[in-house]
Order: structure tokens, then sequence, then C-alpha cells
């Protein structure tokens, strides 16, 4: 019969065995475990990522039934966050109520060179503007070819 040993990875080695062959790539690695950290299954508010051209997009929103008091647009650390929160009771008697308008916060992390443009609520939907920058430094450059004879 064969017997089997459990034995348990030793972290700290694995991290720098990890880290060692990833240098410059901290940062994608607590954004990946920020993400996960903080991710459930959910769903609302529904929302839209636009592609207005190469460098400009949008972030749409289904926020029906929040007032200009409830929402809130922030942007810091590279994080978008949008928040919702109705601040009065609705003392009416629904015989089916179809259209939720509870609280809620969804997060977006963008790109170091994304800048926030502006905010706008059009019928129920706020759409968030954004543009990508690029850096002199990180576009693309032709570099001169010299011959010698």
């Amino acid at each position: 019969m064969t017997s089997y040993k459990l034995s348990t990875f030793d972290l700290p080695t694995l991290s720098a065995s990890v880290n060692r062959h990833t240098i410059g790539f901290d940062r994608l690695f607590d954004e990946l475990g920020r993400t996960f950290a903080n991710s459930k299954a959910e769903n609302y508010p529904p929302y839209n990522i636009i592609k207005v051209d190469e460098h400009n997009w949008a972030i749409q929103v289904a926020v029906a039934g929040f007032g200009e008091d409830e929402l809130d647009v922030e942007f810091k650390d590279n994080i978008l966050t949008i928040t919702g929160e109705k601040q009065e009771k609705d003392e009416q008697e629904y015989l089916h109520k179809g259209i939720s308008a509870r609280t809620f916060t969804r997060t977006f992390t963008l790109n170091d060179n994304v800048k926030i443009k502006g905010a706008t609520v059009v019928n129920g939907i706020l759409a968030v503007s954004l543009e990508h920058i690029v850096p002199d430094e990180q576009k693309p450059k032709k570099i001169a070819i010299t011959f010698t004879k």
C-alpha cells in the first residue's frame, strides 16, 4: 500500500519565487487580488461599456428611480465608484413592484491614462464619459536608420 505525505506550501518562498520572475508586475497582482477579493455575483444595476472612438468610452449605468441627491460618482486611485442610495422610504402600496431602486455600489478599475470627462443622466441612464490620453513617451516613435558605407 502506498502512503502519501501531506505537505504545506511555504508561501513566503513561493511568493518570492513568483515575484522574482515578475518584476514590475506587483501592481497587476495587487489589482487581481483586490478584484477577486471584492467580487460578488452582483448584477444590479445593469451597465454598458461603449467604445465611442479610439480614445473615448462611456460607462452607462441604469439608475431609473434615483434622484440627483441619491447618486454619487467618485474617482480615486484609478477606481471609478458609482453609488446610488435611496433616501426616502416609499409608503405606497404596490400590487406589483418591478422597478428596483435599491442601494448599490459599482466600481470600475481604470488605466492610469484614463481621464473622466463628465457624467450626465438622461432618461434614467447615468453616462460617465472617459478619455484615454496617451502620453508622448508612450506614443510610437519612428527611429531614424543611419546607413554607413
